[in-house]
């Protein structure tokens, strides 16, 4: 795409959060609106001064979920996406990204994310990440101010209160690249100004470690009452050319909720007419209709498991934050729908505008990635009203759901625990499942 067609993205406030660191028709809602950027000052030896949030800029359209052109770009190996990293930045649009404020992010033609003017800010995830690992290449010109923001607030006004700055500013000496922004010192410092480095950091509890092009910049435990559990992540411009590629994350901490040898912590719901049985440590769903559902139930998580198609164009879910099923009711839930199908050899029309990863009834897929009788790998994430999901790695929904809150997600937006349940749609269903893990958001965030 030309840079002058691309989406003028708003980012956000930063470092120091700024001077310092350096079976549905509905379509995808852009991001939330523009979010107050907050100012502080620092020389390159003081410690982070906070200052009173400046003016919020004018409202401006956030980065929506733009059809594709041509073949996705897959950019993780298949080891990666059975292994449960996600692409983060689909090397296309900034689906599942959202601005805090004016920032000139676009997308160059080779397909990089890059900024250079404009007040500091932040691109921001549109949901949050708790336990995580997180790798990425970034540029930073000579001189340049960035940062990677983590487990970060919508609307942060603070590095030391609402986020962690992984910081990226070669020329700062105090809480320079590889530093978290006013907790800790890196423990090497690691330079590199304009030529790409590639970034690792793990996040786990109060547990953060990092690594810059294999070298251990960072090891560092929060013991502080205002710990922060889960959040959003995040890309800074905050002083000149910053540029980032190959933004992935795995999620940690998942637990399996399948042991791969019986159904022991599942339970078809009365009158189903499915067959349900394990075999090679997979699921195995056939005839139908009926549903298999956990006996345990999940508000805010993430899910992930790979499922495979046995037929051509089958039809399938999986049913999450459910109404207990009955014989009269066995599938009151929202349903991340699985059926392979477009139309007229385009991935970008799902059949009656759902596809593989769509929240059925609610909103499509961008793009059916996988094919019928292979093996494909799901991510769904849900926290609060906001819904998204990954095939093979590629997110291909990023939803809301604004509709007024009702214990039944069919008549309105639920966000109360529910039990997950994997569905058999008809006579013809014939689908397995395997390796389905669960974690669930921390209950304070």
């Amino acid at each position: 795409m030309n840079r002058a067609s691309t989406i003028l993205l708003v980012s956000f406030l930063s470092s120091g959060m700024v001077g310092l660191s350096g079976c549905g028709s509905e379509t995808p809602e852009a991001g939330p609106a523009a979010s107050p950027a907050t100012t502080t000052t620092a020389t390159n030896d003081a410690a982070p001064k906070e200052t009173k949030p400046a003016a919020k800029p004018e409202a401006k359209k956030g980065p929506e979920a733009l059809p594709l052109k041509g073949e996705p770009k897959l950019l993780l190996s298949e080891e990666e996406i059975r292994d449960g990293w996600i692409q983060l930045y689909d090397g296309h649009t900034f689906a599942g990204w959202t601005p805090t404020n004016d920032v000139d992010w676009h997308i160059t033609d080779d397909g990089l994310i890059e900024a250079s003017q404009g007040e500091p800010g932040l691109l921001l995830t549109t949901v949050p990440f708790a336990d995580f690992e997180l790798r990425c290449d970034y540029w930073v010109a000579k001189g340049g101010n960035s940062g990677i923001f983590l487990r970060c607030a919508p609307e942060p006004t603070s590095p030391t209160k609402d986020c962690y700055e992984f910081n990226i500013f070669d020329s700062r000496e105090k809480f320079g690249t590889g530093s978290l922004v006013g907790r800790t010192e890196p423990i090497a410092k690691s330079l590199g100004e304009e030529k790409w480095r590639t970034a690792v950091i793990k996040v786990e509890g109060n547990h953060f470690t990092a690594s810059l092009d294999g070298e251990a910049v960072l090891d560092f435990k929060d013991e502080t009452e205002n710990f922060l559990a889960s959040g959003r992540i995040g890309l800074q411009k905050n002083a000149g050319l910053v540029k980032f590629r190959n933004v992935f994350v795995k999620p940690l901490s998942t637990t399996s909720i399948f042991n791969g040898k019986d159904l022991t912590g599942w339970h078809p719901v009365a009158g189903s007419k499915s067959e349900f049985s394990v075999a090679d440590e997979a699921i195995s769903v056939s005839n139908g209709p009926g549903f298999l559902e956990s006996d345990d139930a999940w508000s805010d998580f993430t899910l992930q498991f790979e499922a495979k198609t046995n037929g051509d164009g089958l039809n399938s879910g999986v049913f999450f934050r459910l109404i207990p099923g009955t014989e009269e009711a066995p599938s009151h839930g929202y349903e991340l729908q699985i059926e392979n199908v477009f139309a007229n050899g385009d991935r970008t029309q799902p059949k009656d505008n759902a596809g593989t990863g769509a929240i059925f009834r609610r909103t499509k897929a961008r793009w059916v990635v996988p094919n019928d009788h292979e093996w494909f790998t799901m991510t769904l994430i849900a926290h609060g009203p906001r819904i998204a999901a990954w095939v093979n790695g590629f997110q291909v929904t990023d939803w809301e759901d604004t509709r007024p809150a009702d214990a039944n997600p069919r008549r309105g937006s639920k966000t109360e625990a529910g039990p997950i349940s994997l569905q058999g749609h008809d006579p013809t269903t014939d689908l397995k499942f395997r390796n389905l893990r669960v974690a669930a958001y921390p209950v304070s965030n």
